[in-house]
């Protein structure tokens, strides 16, 4: 039966215009990162070092975002169809049925990410602190998705909190690294800002920040463990699966 729903699923997501295009999303940021901003800085003539924290930070919070924001989208459609109200009746539970997605998801947006940070070859991240930052970071996906569903009744309500998500998801963090001290925790209440600041972290000098790799990491992920929690939770009491 497991195998039977991983086949039907798969073959769903792969007929999905949006998530063709999510399998070359890594290509096109990574290219992006490696090619065409250093293009563009050297057209500009401007010096493009002193803002890579900025720029990788925001590549590396788009991908769960916008495999979180899919993941959303597609539970709305089976919620609009009742195949959650069905999915009750099989052997298969709506909880295994709702944790395949976010699984996948998750997973995809780590590799993603990891690959963007990879491929963009920056000097000064090494392979442990792009992992450290794509594990956090992937963690946000499901949290995106539940919260879109814990709100949204249809896919117009979706798009508001999506837009509203997308908004802060990348404003705060971003301004958040132009701080150094306690006012960047301000900043901290966007889940991206962690992931963003352990890119921040190993790619600026540590006496310039306000905490070290470690600590962003640690603080970050109980974090968004704890939002992914409450999302379940709201999502929970929405859906009443």
């Amino acid at each position: 039966m497991n195998m039977l729903f991983f086949s039907s699923e798969w073959k769903k997501w792969t007929r999905d215009s949006l998530m063709r295009f999510m399998l070359v999303y890594p290509l096109i940021f990574g290219a992006l990162g490696r090619w065409g901003l250093p293009w563009l800085a050297e057209q500009a003539g401007f010096f493009l070092e002193p803002l890579h924290p900025l720029i990788m930070g925001i590549l590396s919070i788009l991908a769960p975002h916008i495999y979180g924001a899919t993941a959303g989208f597609s539970i709305l459609d089976d919620r609009d169809d009742n195949i959650l109200t069905s999915v009750r009746v099989t052997p298969l539970s709506t909880a295994s049925f709702l944790a395949f997605r976010l699984v996948m998801v998750t997973v995809m947006a780590f590799l993603t990410n990891l690959f963007v940070l990879w491929f963009s070859n920056l000097p000064g991240l090494a392979l442990q602190n792009m992992l450290l930052a794509s594990f956090l970071s992937c963690l946000i996906a499901p949290m995106c998705a539940l919260l879109i569903n814990a709100f949204a009744s249809n896919k117009v309500e979706g798009f508001v909190i999506l837009k509203g998500l997308m908004g802060t998801a990348i404003i705060l963090p971003g301004f958040g690294l132009f701080f150094h001290d306690a006012k960047e925790l301000f900043f901290a209440i966007a889940p991206g800002f962690w992931p963003a600041k352990i890119i921040s972290s190993v790619l600026q000098s540590s006496d310039m920040l306000f905490l070290n790799t470690t600590l962003y990491f640690w603080l970050g992920l109980a974090y968004i463990v704890l939002l992914t929690l409450a999302s379940a939770r709201l999502f929970a009491k929405r859906v009443e699966y």
